[in-house]
């Protein structure tokens, strides 16, 4: 009897040893860094950081028999900023992956640190196609949408409705210049013209220059190639100059839920806009999307959701693998199928973009919502395979 007891525990000891073998440090630890204070707050925010615990409790807390843990910081959408946090995170907090990452220049800049550690970040919050494009990595992933994505959806949709000619607003750094060329490149091989563009600063409280240069323009559409505050106070702004009144159109190309309820419908009526999820489009978003607001007491956007999809198939890559070591963490991302409340019959291609349908949709009139949140009628879904860039088009040299 004794002897089969050492023997039980002996297997028992085995086992726990070879879990913590296989997941490093006896733990999978995950790092939510993002803008929590800033222009982008309401966008990804401390509510992103909540996305990603409801994954992990729905997974159930462990991986391989080891804890799941979160940690999280805002970058303040300076690169230095998130490449010293991301460094600390990789180096010496054991952090096996770096998620959310509003922002492309932070993205951009934490991708290139992870590509050197050889450790894998997953980004939700970020647009530019460079991600996936010349700046791909093998341990590098594009989640939840991006500026080809958004032009196509919202571009498209504008040029069809006889929107030809554009002006744009442009956020002065990486995702606006992409945002900016990516929609220019689609509304001209629609037919449609660019008569001009205008940059201004991240987080700027003024925009009347920029919006009096729009008006006088002519173009048919002003659009919007900036997102969260931005967004919102240039759209304030413009209805104080009478652009839309004067019969130009305004196309927000980067605008979510969140913004849509700091506007408010009875500014934001009428725009149109695309993402990549919308909680009151079917049961189980909405279940989701009324699990999200107990904890945070707002409707999630497709940042929330992606970010929540991304830390899930993360944990799923980790179990399927056996480990936690990147390689085969990677190898098991490019690999499976994603199929979650987001992501539903998504693919993830070799440079790391992962194929999803996309939604265009229109802002309702007030008197159309029907319940709080109840923001938007969806005018059309995008496949994936449309949505996106092809990966052996994109510049990455892993899709060749």
């Amino acid at each position: 009897m004794r002897k089969n007891l050492i023997a039980s525990l002996a297997i028992v000891l085995a086992s726990s040893t070879a879990a913590l073998a296989d997941a490093s440090d006896g733990k999978v630890k995950i790092g939510i860094l993002n803008d929590q204070s800033g222009v982008y707050a309401d966008f990804g925010g401390k509510s992103s950081v909540e996305a990603a615990k409801m994954a992990i409790e729905d997974y159930g807390g462990k991986v391989l028999g080891v804890p799941v843990e979160i940690v999280d910081a805002d970058h303040q959408n300076k690169p230095d900023i998130a490449s010293n946090i991301a460094r600390q995170w990789y180096d010496t907090e054991q952090v096996d992956a770096i998620m959310e990452l509003t922002t492309s220049s932070v993205a951009l800049a934490v991708q290139a640190i992870a590509k050197e550690k050889k450790k894998i970040d997953i980004v939700t919050g970020a647009a530019t196609t460079e991600l996936t494009g010349k700046q791909c990595s093998p341990y590098g992933f594009h989640w939840a949408y991006d500026t080809h994505a958004l032009a196509v959806g919202t571009g498209g949709a504008l040029v069809k409705q006889g929107g030809d000619s554009w002006f744009f607003l442009t956020a002065d750094y990486a995702f606006g210049y992409s945002l900016e060329q990516q929609t220019s490149d689609f509304v001209k091989a629609s037919g449609g013209t660019v008569v001009g563009a205008v940059r201004h600063p991240l987080a700027t409280t003024d925009f009347s220059s920029f919006l009096l240069q729009a008006q006088s323009s002519g173009a048919k559409v002003v659009g919007l190639a900036n997102a969260g505050a931005d967004t919102q106070n240039a759209i304030k702004q413009a209805a104080e100059f009478g652009i839309t009144q004067g019969g130009q159109r305004l196309a927000a190309l980067l605008f979510t839920l969140a913004e849509v309820h700091g506007l408010g419908l009875e500014a934001a009526q009428g725009l149109t806009l695309t993402e990549g999820f919308y909680w009151n489009r079917d049961e189980d978003s909405q279940k989701f999307g009324k699990r999200f607001f107990e904890r945070t007491g707002k409707m999630p956007n497709m940042i929330h959701a992606g970010t929540y999809s991304a830390v899930l198939q993360y944990l799923k890559a980790i179990e399927k693998a056996g480990t936690d070591e990147t390689e085969a963490v990677a190898k098991a991302l490019h690999e499976m199928p994603v199929d979650d409340v987001f992501g539903r019959g998504g693919t993830v291609g070799p440079n790391g973009r992962m194929f999803h349908d996309m939604y265009l949709l229109e802002v309702k009139k007030p008197g159309d919502s029907k319940e709080p949140w109840d923001y938007f009628n969806v005018l059309a879904t995008i496949p994936g395979k449309e949505a996106y860039i092809d990966p052996a088009k994109s510049g990455c040299e892993l899709a060749k």
